[in-house]
């Protein structure tokens, strides 16, 4: 596909310049031939380690995952970096896994993603035996073992894939969560060959983790959402009565919010996370069921409205915020009665396997980890350290940012009344977010697809005026630029015009603006294009047009010269 190096490849695919800790290590090593296991926390760019070097290697790279939500997302993602690939899973009819594989094997696509329930399906293997691979890449790897806390029997099927290969390729085993437990059964049960090992470390700087004990959560949940208006946040619930609960109170009190567990149907929770994706629900109130593999950038605060059974499925979830960097909020609201529910959950909720001493081995090991859990929750020390001591790793006694160590003050006043004026750094970014909201949901792609905050963060900062100094942003790759850089650079460059006009702008201003740049660059419909030309043969001026089209008047001259050609 390419002869560039990574240095290049990672700048024109993925649009960027330096790699994050421990990323380029694990890159090479795939690179060089060897089996890895990848440790790096939620955030730190996992899925680059193997999506690099399946650019880089001649061949197909397979990535094995359980989440179907993320497959699609990152297969869009990928494609629309220049990246062509596809996934197999059950949202697929027959016939469309038959075309998605005849494809692959005409190595149209380098990356396929497959659910671990395909693997040794007659239609799969039949792929398997005429298709050589680069790289196998085992996504969510700590659900092969018994000891982690998303144990899939499906992943032990992986071993037995991997061991009737022709000839198998290297793999990749990447986690964001284990113990070492968990890590020598991942490469006990994968069969992973002498592999590099790293751990990059468990720490998120960027979340603040805060602690309360209420007597009226209900109460409490309310007050903690004033303080993040506008913002996208997961609210979990251990229960879904609960779930329907706190989903029915935050939206008589106006907030838009959608709710998901395992008691909706397929198309409510499909629904559901949809609406969350695009931000036309800007909270998500859930069971564990959802979340798994989000790969949503912007969420600003996770709140666990329940104690979880273990650290390692609380700061998995706490860890679906602040995922592009930016400071987020993980607040966990603890009563007495979450660990009755929770030891009520490991008692009944959990089929095991194997025989009854095994099962009582892994009770007593899940009723120490909730032990472990509750002592998280009401330990005075830093909230940081007690986790980073949990996953093996040294902390120092106080971190400064949780609710032990500089008390309750981070969140504990309600942000005053927005003013109509805005700075001027935080309106261009409210441009360039409703811009970006309105082609993901013209595209029906989640707006992190499109770009991430944190790139529109650095195009905030950079303002850039051509296609060369776009290709600058952070984020932004050749095929980014092709698609988007003349509507994000035509926003910025009439921000600046508008700017020096009214010298500052209002949010309603970002909005209008966003809505003109969009309407002057969003593609023209068949049906559109056939009412435009309506429109002329009854005489219609362009004026008359811009306004039955809803768009500028300087988009219709501009089609008007391209049907004249």
């Amino acid at each position: 596909m390419t002869s560039l190096d990574k240095y290049q490849a990672f700048k024109q695919y993925f649009g960027h310049s330096a790699f994050r800790p421990g990323q380029e290590a694990l890159i090479d090593a795939l690179l060089s031939g060897k089996d890895v296991l990848g440790v790096l926390p939620t955030g730190a760019g996992k899925s680059i380690c193997y999506q690099l070097p399946a650019v880089l290697l001649p061949g197909i790279t397979l990535v094995i995952s359980p989440l179907i939500s993320l497959m699609k997302d990152q297969v869009t993602a990928l494609n629309q970096s220049g990246v062509p690939a596809a996934y197999i899973n059950s949202t697929l009819t027959v016939a469309q896994c038959r075309e998605a594989l005849r494809r692959a094997a005409l190595r149209y696509y380098k990356i396929i993603y497959v659910a671990p329930e395909r693997l040794h399906t007659p239609l799969f293997q039949n792929f398997i035996r005429q298709t050589p691979l680069s790289l196998i890449a085992v996504d969510e790897a700590h659900c092969v073992s018994q000891w982690g806390q998303d144990f899939r029997p499906s992943y032990l099927d992986i071993a037995s894939f991997l061991q009737a290969l022709p000839e198998c390729p290297p793999v990749g085993a990447f986690t964001a969560t284990a113990t070492l437990k968990v890590k020598e059964d991942i490469i006990r049960l994968l069969r992973l060959k002498d592999p590099f090992m790293l751990s990059q470390g468990f720490d998120r700087p960027n979340l603040y983790f805060e602690v309360r004990a209420p007597k009226k959560k209900e109460e409490e949940l309310l007050r903690l959402l004033q303080k993040w208006p506008e913002k996208s946040g997961i609210i979990y619930c251990s229960t879904r009565k609960n779930v329907d609960n706190v989903c029915n109170l935050l939206r008589l009190k106006g907030y838009a919010a959608a709710r998901y567990h395992a008691g909706m149907d397929e198309g409510e929770r499909h629904q559901a996370q949809d609406d969350f994706q695009y931000d036309r629900a800007k909270i998500m109130v859930a069971t564990n069921a959802f979340g798994m593999g989000i790969d949503k950038s912007n969420v600003s605060f996770v709140v666990h409205y329940n104690m979880p059974k273990d650290l390692e499925s609380y700061y998995q979830e706490a860890g679906r915020a602040g995922r592009d960097g930016e400071k987020a909020d993980c607040v966990l609201l603890y009563g007495k009665g979450d660990v009755v529910m929770a030891q009520y959950l490991i008692s009944h909720s959990r089929e095991r396997a194997g025989d009854m001493g095994m099962d009582k081995e892994l009770e007593e090991r899940e009723k120490e980890r909730l032990k472990q859990m509750t002592f998280y929750s009401t330990t005075s020390g830093c909230l940081r350290a007690f986790i980073l001591r949990y996953f093996g790793e040294k902390a120092p006694a106080s971190c400064g940012n949780c609710s032990s160590c500089i008390g309750k003050t981070r969140l504990s006043k309600v942000p005053a009344g927005k003013e109509a004026v805005i700075e001027p750094e935080e309106s261009c970014f409210t441009a360039l977010r409703l811009l970006r909201n309105q082609l993901s949901m013209a595209q029906k792609t989640p707006a992190y697809v499109v770009f991430t905050d944190a790139t529109l963060r650095d195009m905030v900062s950079r303002q850039p005026m051509s296609e060369e100094e776009f290709l600058e942003v952070s984020g932004v790759g050749e095929e980014k630029n092709r698609r988007y850089g003349k509507l994000f650079i035509d926003l910025i460059m009439r921000y600046q015009q508008k700017r020096a006009n009214l010298g500052a702008l209002t949010a309603q201003d970002a909005s209008q603006l966003a809505q003109e740049v969009f309407n002057t660059h969003r593609p023209w419909t068949d049906s559109e294009i056939v009412r435009l030309k309506a429109g002329i043969a009854q005489g219609m001026s362009s004026l008359a047009l811009a306004k039955a089209h809803e768009r500028p008047e300087a988009a219709i001259l501009r089609m008007l010269r391209e049907l004249d050609q």
